[in-house]
């Protein structure tokens, strides 16, 4: 079975990917109640040519996904890492939930378009276990390299 560190990560992972097919729906129905439609015989289903065409809205949440994708994706990787190298579980758990908690926050201040700099701050709190946790595997690992 897997070590509590592991398996602590798993659940937070778990819920950030789950996270992301979250912002990918919202996106999705932002798309057909703006009738904004980003390919052409995706407009002439719903409506005509005319639809085949960029939001403000729909391209803010499209955004927030990409935004996810290039900072979760990184996560999952430190963090699977992260959690061979023996940390504590209370440290491990620190790490993880301060991401998930920093990536949640900067979801809702995209979507709902949060006064700045209340998106940046979430980004960079998200930030700070990420590189904890590279600079602490690079440290482990610097004598194999």
């Amino acid at each position: 079975s897997p070590s509590p560190i592991f398996s602590c990560f798993v659940f937070y992972s778990v819920l950030l990917v789950i996270k992301m097919y979250i912002i990918a729906i919202i996106t999705g129905q932002a798309r057909l109640r703006k009738k904004a439609f980003a390919n052409p015989e995706d407009a002439l289903r719903h409506g005509g040519l005319q639809f085949h065409r960029e939001d403000p809205y729909v391209e803010r949440c499209r955004r927030a996904h990409i935004n996810d994708m290039e900072n979760i994706l990184p996560f999952l990787f430190l963090g699977a890492i992260y959690s061979m190298t023996g940390p504590s579980l209370a440290v491990a758990r620190l790490h993880f939930l301060v991401f998930f908690v920093g990536r949640v926050l900067h979801s809702v201040a995209y979507l709902c378009a949060l006064r700045a700099p209340t998106r940046s701050l979430a980004y960079t709190v998200a930030q700070i276990p990420c590189i904890s946790m590279a600079l602490q595997i690079l440290t482990l690992v610097a004598a194999y390299a």
